[in-house]
């Protein structure tokens, strides 16, 4: 089991960019994926960005071009960098970290989120 911890939410105006972090403790698997999800007010929690222990990345369509995602495996710590950030991107921000044996999918843990808003 992997402990995910995050930080860097906040108040931001449109245009502002904020950078968030997680921090993953325990049981730390060589081969995994970290990522980012949000769950809007009234929606569907969605992709957002993720990165492998490869350094691959995926972002979602709406973030492409504005959010980069990073990771220092020493520090065991993801962040995301939010650029020009827009009210849509009004989030509860949650770090995911899934665990695998080279493609074999092992499972995956949770961070409880921080939240984002992008307002005026």
């Amino acid at each position: 089991q992997v402990q995910l911890v995050e930080s860097g939410g906040g108040l931001v105006q449109p245009g502002g960019s904020l950078r968030l972090s997680c921090e993953a403790s325990g049981s730390i698997f060589r081969s995994n994926a970290m990522g980012w999800y949000r769950q809007a007010p009234g929606k569907e929690r969605e992709f957002v960005a993720s990165i492998t222990s490869g350094g691959s990345t995926d972002y979602a369509d709406s973030v492409k071009g504005r959010f980069t995602i990073s990771r220092d495996n020493a520090k065991n710590t993801v962040y995301l960098q939010m650029n020009s950030l827009k009210p849509e991107d009004t989030a509860v921000y949650r770090c995911n970290y899934r665990r695998y044996s080279g493609s074999f999918y092992l499972g995956e843990d949770w961070g409880t989120g921080t939240l984002v808003t992008v307002s005026s």
